[in-house]
């Protein structure tokens, strides 16, 4: 997904949305990093069987502690954990809360030792530890061999265009409207006179009595989105010009 023009601003609105995963993960061996990337050992462990593997994920599903892995952007009084990781420093890392809406198994191939699974999860969930955490409870050890985020929150990648099709001449018939990347907000609706003389120029409106933000519209335009203070509401980004 690329955001142009004034629509980058929405970008917070959609980079802590819920997210979707297809993961791929190889049974009996572990990795430093988690993935693939990593320096990978085999163990001498038996593979789980498909109904153990099943039976296990209910425990990872819901509200769950998670200890982030040292390969990752995560900052350690200011260095990045992957960078101490590379220096073979390795850390305490706190658990920290995440939600995993649902974790299924779609394919398991027990020649190839691999599983595959579909995931849905907060943003901040690391799908490596998952799979490792995975593992750890079946007594073995586990890593990613591939990973794809098919959807994030409302936007699905199934209704992603192909690079193929993104030719000049039509590049702008694929542009998705800035509505479309906000549409999970809630809505509230402003008079014409209203939206042209304060919400275009980002001035405060009275208060919604709508938690978080939300987005305001006029005649079927996004204008901005707002969110309420304790006394008024203000603009977080604001989309249309005078």
């Amino acid at each position: 997904m690329l955001l142009i023009g004034r629509s980058t601003r929405l970008s917070r609105y959609v980079t802590n949305l819920d997210k979707t995963y297809t993961a791929t993960a190889r049974f009996g061996a572990v990795s430093d990093t988690l993935d693939a990337e990593g320096e990978i050992t085999d163990l001498d462990t038996p593979l789980p069987s498909e109904e153990a593997i099943r039976d296990a994920l209910p425990d990872l599903t819901g509200d769950i502690l998670q200890v982030p892995p040292m390969a990752s952007a995560l900052k350690r009084e200011g260095v990045r954990l992957y960078d101490l990781h590379r220096r073979g420093i390795n850390v305490e890392r706190e658990a920290r809360p995440v939600r995993v809406e649902s974790f299924e198994l779609t394919d398991f191939d027990p020649i190839g030792e691999t599983a595959t699974f579909e995931i849905h999860c907060s943003s901040g969930t690391y799908v490596r530890t998952l799979v490792s955490d995975l593992a750890a409870a079946l007594d073995t050890g586990a890593y990613l061999t591939a990973l794809r985020r098919t959807g994030v929150g409302h936007l699905a990648v199934i209704e992603a265009s192909a690079p193929g099709d993104l030719l000049p001449e039509t590049l702008h018939d694929h542009i998705i409207p800035s509505l479309e990347m906000v549409a999970n907000l809630p809505e509230v609706s402003v008079p014409a006179e209203i939206g042209r003389t304060l919400v275009c120029h980002g001035r405060r409106l009275e208060r919604s009595g709508i938690e978080g933000s939300y987005r305001v519209m006029c005649e079927g335009e996004l204008l901005a989105v707002y969110r309420d203070d304790e006394d008024d509401a203000r603009a977080e980004v604001v989309l249309c010009a005078e």
